[in-house]
């Protein structure tokens, strides 16, 4: 039972590095192309994440010997969610502070003509710019904390439902009848 859970820990963290990697080139094919943040192409970084996710459920199932039950299921894809929002969190932040800070002076610029758009005052935007510059970084990184364990549990709980396959009777038999006791 005990190499079970660590196969468990190790097919979801392969698959969270494995989607970390992914993240950090889409991130800078973005930038390298000069992709607007807010279009809708932002989305795409969202499908090697469900890949991903369902991948680490399907091996996980394929090293029980294809039977998976719901709740394992679940907690492999979520567990998979938690380690790869990690992951991101710690890069969106090196990468918004340190990295390419430009990315987020050209986000706040953005931010600026909406807050006008909403008449908010000089004042308050200024106030609002100010903050964003300071802790833009951090409100970055600790969304993508939260956010990606909720997206990774919703994910989880389809995926769990696609693959579970628990055994049935049958199957416990056939099991039991190539036991062979060695009293006998």
């Amino acid at each position: 039972m005990e190499n079970v859970k660590q196969s468990y820990t190790n097919i979801t963290v392969k698959w969270a590095v494995i989607y970390f990697i992914t993240s950090v080139v889409i991130t800078y094919v973005f930038q390298f192309l000069n992709i607007d943040q807010n279009s809708a192409a932002k989305y795409l970084g969202y499908i090697p994440f469900i890949a991903f996710l369902l991948l680490a459920q399907k091996e996980y199932k394929d090293k029980l010997g294809g039977f998976l039950t719901f709740g394992q299921g679940f907690m492999t894809g979520f567990i998979y969610s938690v380690f790869g929002g990690i992951m991101l969190a710690i890069f969106i932040y090196i990468y918004l502070a340190i990295l390419s800070p430009q990315v987020l002076d050209q986000s706040l610029a953005s931010q600026h003509d909406k807050f006008v758009e909403n008449g908010m005052s000089e004042d308050q935007i200024k106030t609002a710019t100010e903050m964003g510059k300071k802790y833009g970084a951090i409100f970055g990184a600790v969304a993508v904390l939260f956010i990606m364990p909720i997206i990774g549990a919703i994910i989880s709980l389809i995926g769990a439902a696609i693959f579970k396959k628990e055994k049935s009777v049958l199957d416990i038999e056939k099991n039991s009848d190539s036991y062979t006791d060695p009293a006998v």
